[in-house]
Order: structure tokens, then C-alpha cells, then sequence
């Protein structure tokens, strides 16, 4: 919910079907949170989100 990306990819996977929109949406969205968090893992980093800057 409150990161844009993540909002923006849940919203957009959940208007693809018309059915079981929530748990598809959700669960791709958790799949795509655990490749980050395994890819942050093995590299040995520190997540650092993007952040806009307003000017």
C-alpha cells in the first residue's frame, strides 16, 4: 500500500481478470516483494526505495 511500485503493480494485476481478483493480485504482488528481498539477501544489500524528489 505504501510503496507507489508496489501499488501500481497490485492495481494493475488486479484489473487484468474479472475473477478472484484479490488473491491473484495479492500473491503476485507478495512473489514479486520476495524476489527483491531474496535478491537483496544474496547480494548483501540494504534496500533503499526510490524515492521522488519534490521540487
Amino acid at each position: 500500500r505504501h510503496v507507489p511500485e508496489y501499488k501500481e503493480y497490485y492495481a494493475k494485476k488486479f484489473n487484468e481478470v474479472p475473477k478472484h481478483q484479490y488473491k491473484r493480485a495479492l500473491v503476485l504482488t507478495a512473489r514479486k516483494l520476495v524476489r527483491l528481498v531474496d535478491a537483496l539477501l544474496r547480494k548483501n544489500q540494504i534496500y533503499t526505495p526510490q524515492r521522488s524528489v519534490n521540487t
